[in-house]
């Protein structure tokens, strides 16, 4: 008998047996499973390894997240894939694999995607087939059941490092140079709003927690997100919020746009948000970052630093009605500086640009670029060779004077 016909066996018989028992503990299941499996093992003689894999499985399934438990379980993979019960993908060190494991059935799948939503006090069904979570390491759940998801339910798993990257691991890594570094080290120190931008998995996240790192410790932060992922260091006046679902019982949703108006009565020094894709840039733009809360920050999907602006323009519009010129010049003077990362073609994640933005107009905002990524001559399909260079200085730098830092020219 194969073994994957033996787990099923045996857990079928635990399932039937677990009906009759109220409160079963983890570790008189674990009993329950070897004295199954020794059973069956008296007729089919199974070698011991076999045997402790089959219980390590049949425990999983019960007790933890399945198939995706030892997948969890491996630092190296980045990114959980599962399109339906009998396909899985993961991302590890940048590449897609499809692995062969699967769940037993669709519903043992849904049994996984309940018992995480669940823990977030989440609610997902027919009703509400789209919801975004979080597992107690922090990583990000998003989960699409039928019918909007059509080859079954949807679960996408974006796993973090259980240590935050701080800017000397990114700096080790090559995602940014010690020169930008520390401009915007002091940049941070010295409260100017900033925007991170970027593609899908370009690393938006990991980069707003290296720079919140350099938030000076006696300030108090608010961070707001949608599932909360953010890992702020060293603040001890921290107060962090996410965001809420409707549910079947009739409780009104609490957004973003909820969570920023609420933050400003709490006495922030910084509003920090994870991610904006909607109205809840005219609060964050308009609210926080133009009404004396120096030092905010955000990230944002965009294909450029210059596609960012387009971006903001855009969501606020979708918040409020007003003349473009006069949103150029809310953004203009709200937001001070945009960094732009992207995922190159050998999977390394850069930062791309930082850039300052300054007036607004009826045209458009005036980009100053301080740094570009350049390519050099080592660069080949494989493996991309450049630096983070230079290209100009920053202009505003009122909120340096007042903290008493200064930027070397080079």
């Amino acid at each position: 008998m194969q073994e994957e016909e033996l787990t099923l066996q045996i857990k079928n018989k635990l399932i039937e047996k677990l009906e009759f028992k109220e409160d079963v503990t983890d570790e008189e299941l674990k009993e329950m499973i070897g004295d199954e499996i020794k059973e069956i093992n008296a007729l089919n003689h199974i070698p011991i390894k076999e045997r402790l894999e089959i219980g390590r499985q049949i425990y999983h399934s019960m007790r933890k997240l399945d198939v995706l438990q030892d997948l969890l379980e491996d630092p190296g993979i980045t990114e959980i894939m599962v399109n339906g019960p009998n396909t899985i993908f993961i991302e590890k060190k940048g590449h897609l694999y499809r692995i062969p494991q699967t769940f037993d059935s669709e519903e043992s799948l849904r049994n996984v995607i309940g018992q995480i939503v669940a823990r977030c006090n989440r609610v997902v069904n027919d009703s509400i087939p789209i919801v975004d979570a979080r597992l107690m390491d922090g990583s990000r759940v998003n989960v699409v059941l039928n019918p909007v998801a059509i080859n079954g339910p949807i679960l996408t798993i974006r796993r973090f490092p259980s240590k935050p990257f701080l800017m000397k691991d990114l700096i080790g890594m090559g995602s940014i140079n010690d020169e930008a570094a520390d401009f915007l080290r002091k940049l941070v120190i010295s409260g100017y709003n900033i925007i991170v931008s970027g593609g899908t998995g370009s690393g938006k996240t990991t980069f707003l927690n290296a720079l919140s790192s350099f938030i000076p410790s006696d300030e108090r932060i608010i961070t707001i997100e949608d599932s909360a992922e953010l890992q702020i260091q060293g603040i001890e006046n921290l107060v962090r919020m996410e965001t809420k679902n409707s549910n079947i019982e009739g409780c009104n949703p609490i957004t973003i746009r909820d969570l920023i108006k609420t933050s400003l009565r709490m006495r922030p020094n910084r509003i920090i948000v994870g991610e904006v894709r909607g109205g809840e840039a005219m609060d964050m733009v308009c609210s926080a970052m133009n009404c004396g809360h120096d030092g905010s920050m955000s990230t944002v999907h965009a294909n450029s630093a210059a596609d960012t602006i387009s971006r903001l323009e855009t969501m606020i519009l979708m918040a409020v009605e007003l003349p473009i010129h006069a949103i150029r010049r809310q953004i203009s003077s709200g937001v001070d500086i945009i960094v732009h990362l992207g995922r190159m073609r050998d999977k390394t994640r850069k930062v791309l640009e930082i850039v300052e933005l300054n007036n607004g107009t009826d045209e458009g905002i005036d980009i100053n670029p301080i740094y570009e990524y350049r390519e050099n001559g080592e660069t080949t399909k494989s493996k991309v060779k450049g630096d983070l260079v230079r290209i100009g200085r920053l202009k505003n730098e009122e909120k340096l004077k007042s903290a008493g830092i200064h930027i070397r020219d080079e």
